[in-house]
């Protein structure tokens, strides 16, 4: 039987070695490559077909999110456990609205990455049990304080981070045009009349620390 063939991407080369070895204990898992960032990862896809990329939120370059969203436009059939430390909330939800796989918190990788390996090969969604708490949450639906979905979310954090609409499209890989449109729903959801509202909203709710430059 051909392996189950994973690519590891994570910025810390201590971290993914020791994800290799829980890997490769298994003799019908194998490790095909490994990248440091986003851009690496995407170069790597290029000349290897996975079944699975195991995939670091916090990455130089370019995001692991954004990563995941560029690798389900370009190689649908292929599978992304994302691997993190970030607990919150509207991590988890980015990640669901970006198609990954699995949810893996990486204080519980030693225990149940095998585990999420395994459901994800079986076609299931596997999310770390540290996250029971959250996505009870992310089942209730939005707060009726914020009717925004995740990618106005998105939208909103890089308006208020002074983005202009094409760097948001580059960022997000949508069309301008689809930048526009979350822009009008966002200032008709939250009845905002200009930009310094919105930073306002964007600082209040949580979005961003910082106002644009």
């Amino acid at each position: 039987m051909n392996p189950y063939t994973i690519v590891l991407a994570d910025d810390h080369l201590l971290f993914r070695q020791g994800v290799r070895m829980i890997i490769e204990d298994s003799p019908d898992l194998k490790v095909v490559g490994e990248a440091g960032d986003g851009l690496e990862l995407l170069d790597l896809l290029k000349k290897t077909s996975p079944h699975l990329i195991i995939l670091d939120i916090s990455m130089p370059n370019l995001r692991g999110l954004e990563a995941a969203r560029e690798i389900k436009r370009l190689y649908p059939q292929v599978k992304i456990l994302q691997l993190t430390m970030h607990k919150g909330l509207e991590f988890v939800q980015q990640a669901i609205a970006a198609r990954v796989d699995g949810f893996l918190l990486k204080e519980d990788a030693d225990t149940e990455l095998m585990q999420a390996i395994a459901a994800i090969r079986n076609d299931e969604r596997f999310f770390s049990p540290l996250l029971s708490a959250q996505l009870a949450d992310l089942a209730l639906g939005f707060s009726p304080s914020d009717p925004l979905s995740v990618r106005e979310k998105e939208v909103a954090k890089l308006l208020a981070e002074g983005k202009t609409a094409q760097e948001i499209a580059n960022l997000l890989f949508i069309s301008i045009h689809t930048v526009r449109r979350h822009r009008a729903n966002i200032m008709e959801k939250v009845n905002l009349k200009s930009r310094a509202d919105l930073v306002r909203y964007a600082l209040a709710q949580g979005y961003t620390s910082e106002t644009p430059t």
